[in-house]
């Protein structure tokens, strides 16, 4: 019965959110490029593009192709941001046309959005016409700045499972440590690089495979 059963089994399946001015074809050209196959064919990933077109230079200009897309627009300390609203109603109508998801994984821009959507959820401010995010896997993840934001996505402890990969050169490293805090056990994944999407060495993988087969069990049962 083993195979036959593992084979009929539904995958877990994350909407995946992809970083500030990038695609989600570029976030998908990173994860399976990086990530072994023993890791992303466990895993239904849907990608989709930003719903702004990029408003100004790409740092992945001459490394990916355009076009390039943003969640949002924001000042230089991230604390206002432009076009918030429509980008959480964007992420909603995806999870409709595409889903149901069992959660997001969200890399930079999409991290930080992924890693508050729980919160904003529960509070009742976005995402009330789908089902609850139930997982999650944050890379490179940081918390909103903007006090009303951030008062609706963590006052309350995020319970949802999640995975969050710290890298020991990214910049947003101290941020990702922060976000660790509103969370109810966390599983944490260091690697050695910057803000990227990492490659898994041998305890990460491990780490990784059994955080992915606790969603399986969960969703199976």
């Amino acid at each position: 019965m083993g195979s036959e059963g593992d084979a009929n089994q539904r995958k877990p399946r994350f909407l995946c959110l992809h970083g500030f001015r990038t695609s989600g074809q570029i976030l998908k050209k990173q994860v399976f490029d990086k990530w072994p196959t023993q890791v992303v064919e466990k895993l239904d990933l849907v990608f989709v593009d930003a719903p702004f077109p990029c408003q100004g230079k790409s740092e992945v200009e001459g490394i990916f192709d355009p076009p390039y897309y943003e969640w949002f627009q924001f000042n230089k300390e991230f604390t206002e941001y432009q076009n918030f609203d429509k980008c959480l109603a964007y992420i909603e109508e995806c999870m409709i046309k595409h889903g149901p998801f069992d959660g997001l994984l969200g890399f930079s821009q999409g991290a930080i959005l992924s890693g508050a959507l729980p919160g904003l959820q529960e509070k009742g401010v976005a995402l009330t016409k789908v089902p609850k995010i139930k997982y999650l896997i944050i890379i490179g993840g940081a918390q909103f700045k903007n006090e009303s934001v951030a008062e609706k996505a963590y006052s309350s402890s995020i319970t949802c499972p999640s995975v969050h990969f710290l890298g020991e050169q990214d910049y947003l490293k101290k941020y990702g440590i922060e976000l660790l805090e509103s969370y109810v056990d966390p599983v944490v994944i260091h690697h050695p690089k910057g803000h990227t999407i990492p490659r898994f060495d041998e305890k990460g993988l491990e780490t990784m495979l059994s955080f992915i087969e606790m969603v399986q069990l969960e969703i199976s049962k």
